[in-house]
């Protein structure tokens, strides 16, 4: 196997000390079932120690240890000598196992709030509860909320009656040209969204969702930006699949290519997804829907090469983990672009988008080269919608040749 367990010694003998001394065996063996470095796990187990004293010289016991305690610890140390790298990290790592043995509790709520803090809070409720969005999309709207509260009211009271129109309006214009289209219709549906959330609570009187302006974005206007032909081929030959993290990119990319996955699917996707005898893939698509695709042989060869000798041995039942400790799976979509966009860059395929959907895009163009219909395309890719599949009858150049007008003259 590529992935061959790493050499694990004690890591510090002699240092167990304080409250945390029963459980520093266990926070190194979980250490080592991440694969951390020898070098990495003795820097964290002396971490460890640290604030084992710390609490120990203040009397408290570890039922006391929150993430407020070790705030507190690292602010003391942030007054003597330098935080070393990863120490709030290592802190943290250690409190989530004492969660999960039951020894410490739970952070029922955020404590201290503040008032821009509850009003999050109080949004977030209603769109998880209220309107069951996805965390996803809670991702983008909370942000929205955040810098239009502190742009408007700074450091200081937050009175949302006191929020007019020309604030919405003032907010969109500022921030409009900063982001993509798409990405503005995000913005203007997370404004509108909040507003009308305060409007219910009565925080405010008047309906502003109406005066968040409306940015042009019409239907089809934009041509899907995909990959000339032979190009994915030259980018899946150019990845190293003599080490670990080469077979994990291939596979990856395959799954991009050959399925037309999103990047959210690719993480997402479980051990537990993968049914051999079947031959079939279930995927977690958007909306907390999920689908049965087929598991072609080339991807499903390159997970199986994968799996069995580059997946490094870990708890997580993720396919696709990290290629360094702690060996986990990965936490968003992003590392899948930058998968994406190395592989571009090893390939020299030079590409104004370098993001995973280059490839959901290129699928559906080839697709269409070879005479498939958009129903088709639709099915592959997963759309809710025919509406969703029309974008790529513009990329149809055979069948748009049909309808394109001659030009005057052109035959002379």
């Amino acid at each position: 196997m590529i992935a061959s367990s790493v050499s694990f010694p004690t890591v510090v003998p002699t240092l167990h000390e304080g409250p945390l001394d029963p459980f520093i065996d266990l926070f190194t063996q979980r250490l080592r079932e991440q694969q951390f470095s020898p070098e990495s796990a003795r820097a964290q187990v002396l971490q460890v120690t640290s604030l084992s004293r710390w609490l120990h010289a203040r009397k408290l016991c570890v039922e006391d240890l929150d993430a407020d305690a070790i705030d507190a610890h690292c602010a003391q140390q942030r007054r003597g000598l330098p935080l070393r790298r990863g120490h709030r990290a290592a802190l943290q790592r250690l409190l989530g196992i004492l969660r999960e043995q039951g020894v410490c509790r739970e952070d029922v709520a955020p404590v201290r709030l503040d008032p821009q803090q509850r009003i999050e809070e109080g949004f977030k409720r209603f769109l998880s509860v209220e309107r069951g969005l996805a965390p996803a999309t809670l991702k983008i709207y909370l942000p929205v909320v955040r810098q239009l509260l502190v742009e408007r009211f700074g450091q200081g009271p937050i009175r949302l009656s006191g929020l007019r129109a020309p604030d919405i309006i003032d907010f969109v214009k500022r921030h409009a040209r900063d982001f993509c289209p798409k990405r503005i219709k995000l913005m203007l549906t997370a404004l509108r969204s909040f507003l009308r959330h305060l409007q219910l609570r009565g925080d405010i009187g008047t309906d502003l969702a109406a005066c968040v302006p409306c940015v042009p974005r019409w239907t089809l206007t934009e041509i899907p930006k995909f990959l000339p032909p032979g190009a994915v081929a030259r980018i899946l030959k150019h990845c190293d699949r003599h080490n670990a993290e080469g077979l994990r990119d291939y596979a990856i990319l395959l799954l991009l290519a050959r399925l037309g996955l999103r990047a959210g699917e690719v993480v997402s996707l479980t051990l537990d997804d993968i049914d051999w005898r079947a031959g079939q893939l279930r995927v977690h698509c958007k909306g907390r829907r999920s689908a049965q695709v087929p598991l072609i042989s080339e991807v499903g060869d390159a997970l199986a090469r994968y799996v069995q000798h580059g997946r490094p041995r870990c708890t997580t039942r993720r396919v696709f983990i990290r290629g360094r400790a702690p060996r986990v799976g990965f936490a968003n979509s992003s590392a899948i672009c930058c998968i994406v966009e190395r592989a571009l860059a090893r390939a020299g395929v030079h590409s104004v988008r370098k993001g995973s959907h280059l490839f959901r895009h290129t699928l559906a163009t080839e697709m269409l080269r070879h005479g498939a219909s958009l129903g088709e395309i639709g099915h592959v890719l997963r759309h809710r919608h025919p509406d969703t599949t029309l974008i790529y009858a513009k990329v149809d150049l055979c069948a748009l040749r049909t309808l394109a007008i001659a030009w005057p003259g052109g035959a002379r």
